[in-house]
């Protein structure tokens, strides 16, 4: 984008104008109806005083010794048709078209069918008049033209259209200026939180006041705050994570390096490998500690990316089974699965699912005796082994992180997160970790109860 860009408008400006554009418009069309009708009845009111005129005139028209006259002078037939503003032409005509007195020349379109009076526009002298055509027949057929300038008519049209005009106009402005003051009052609040954004340091993630002057507003904030809380728990689970990584790694690593330092002061082959057999067991200590920790940090934040959608409880259970065989032969441990042929689908995420049930058979197979099996039966999946198992009193100590049961201490494995992870995984996907003896010999059974309400048919986004 070019430096010059221009701005967007305001968000007070755009309101304005979406307000005032129809509303101006609605004014316009409403002032060019009222002008309409107010020309109308204004020429209604003049043509009625011509034709009052018309009237005037034929009353003083009577029946002579030469036929029809006129009984009105002229100095009288001035003062009956006087007007302070038009010019006024009059003629009275004979049945013959014959002028008997007044303008000679003056013609109008005559009434027809019966009509008496007529209406209409002429040209006469070079002037555009209005005129009034009255027909007499009995008992004295003769014809009355009266004609009159339009300037009045115009005149009082223009003070018509001004006067409604200007106060339209006054009150557009103030109603602009109302509407405009209202507007701005209304989105001072949105401005505060700009500007609250604007001086927040970029670590700062607490809650932002927010002015309940509107629910849109109101939403605004909630949504926000929200987002803000997400980014609070994301922050904090990987400053978690980067600090758990730190210190844990720290004695495995050291470990390692002591035991390459103590090779290489070796001569003999035989302790070379060793101390190079010890590494490995260290590497691979080192990496599941990293995985379990990564498995952590991202249970933290999965509640705000968690996606569910339908997946097969027996399929998953069977393919856990296959990741941890080669493993549980190689110990000498006997891992298989129970009603895992018979299909249950639930609403839940193939990756938490997955480590819950890889979490709860590498706990086994540390700490278990010599079967493992992976049940299911309706929506709930177990993990089943014949160890020592763990005593009430101690499981919800287990289930927070860098706490070890007595076996896990005295094996010296582990660090005492998989189970902190099987209980934030099922929080996760809203399902209840129960803990019971696997028989009336010992054992332990933990068992991962879905919520009845998980359709098959549910795609929801967490958070």
């Amino acid at each position: 984008m070019s430096g010059g860009a221009t701005a967007a408008p305001s968000l007070t400006a755009r309101v304005l104008r979406r307000v005032l554009l129809p509303l101006g418009l609605t004014w316009l069309l409403g002032t060019a109806v009222a002008l309409v009708v107010a020309s109308y009845f204004a020429e209604q009111a003049f043509d009625r005083a011509m034709l009052d005129d018309a009237y005037s005139v034929s009353a003083n028209v009577r029946a002579g010794e030469r036929g029809v006259e006129l009984l009105l002078s002229p100095r009288e037939m001035n003062n009956l048709l006087f007007d302070q503003s038009e010019t006024v032409h009059f003629a009275v005509l004979r049945p013959d078209g014959s002028l008997l007195a007044g303008d000679a020349g003056l013609r109008a379109p005559a009434p027809q069918d019966g009509v008496r009076h007529r209406f209409s526009r002429i040209d006469y002298q070079g002037q555009a008049l209005r005129a009034v055509v009255l027909n007499q027949e009995e008992p004295l057929a003769y014809r009355v033209v009266i004609a009159q300038t339009t300037r009045g008519r115009a005149s009082l049209v223009e003070k018509l259209l001004a006067y409604s005009l200007a106060p339209q106009l006054v009150l557009l402005a103030l109603l602009a200026t109302w509407i405009w003051r209202g507007i701005d009052r209304e989105l001072h609040p949105l401005g505060d939180l700009r500007r609250t954004l604007e001086r927040r340091d970029a670590h700062d993630l607490a809650p932002v006041p927010v002015a309940r002057s509107s629910r849109e507003l109101e939403q605004l904030g909630d949504t926000l705050n929200a987002l803000f809380e997400r980014l609070a728990r994301s922050a904090s689970a990987q400053r978690e994570f980067a600090g758990n990584v730190a210190h844990e790694l720290r004695t495995p690593l050291a470990g390692i390096r002591a035991l390459a330092d103590y090779g290489l002061a070796q001569r003999d082959p035989a302790a070379w490998r060793e101390q190079l057999q010890q590494i490995l067991a260290s590497q691979v200590r080192a990496s599941h500690l990293v995985d379990q920790l990564l498995a952590l940090a991202l249970a933290d934040e999965g509640h705000t990316r968690l996606q569910r959608e339908p997946l097969r409880l027996d399929r998953l259970g069977q393919q856990a089974v296959l990741r941890h065989l080669a493993r549980a032969d190689a110990q000498g441990v006997d891992l298989g699965g129970l009603g895992l042929e018979e299909a249950v689908t639930v609403a839940a995420n193939a990756a938490l699912v997955e480590g819950i049930l890889d979490n709860l058979i590498d706990n086994a197979l540390r700490y278990g005796g010599r079967t493992i099996t992976v049940e299911l039966a309706g929506r709930t999946l177990s993990v089943v082994d014949d160890g020592p198992g763990i005593a009430p009193e101690a499981q919800p100590d287990l289930l927070q992180r860098w706490a070890q049961g007595p076996a896990g201490q005295k094996l010296g494995e582990g660090a005492g997160l998989g189970l902190a992870i099987v209980a934030r995984y099922a929080k996760l996907l809203g399902a209840e970790l129960r803990f019971a003896r696997a028989s009336d010999e010992g054992g332990l059974r933990v068992s991962v109860a879905f919520a009845a309400d998980a359709q098959p048919a549910v795609q929801a986004r967490a958070g």
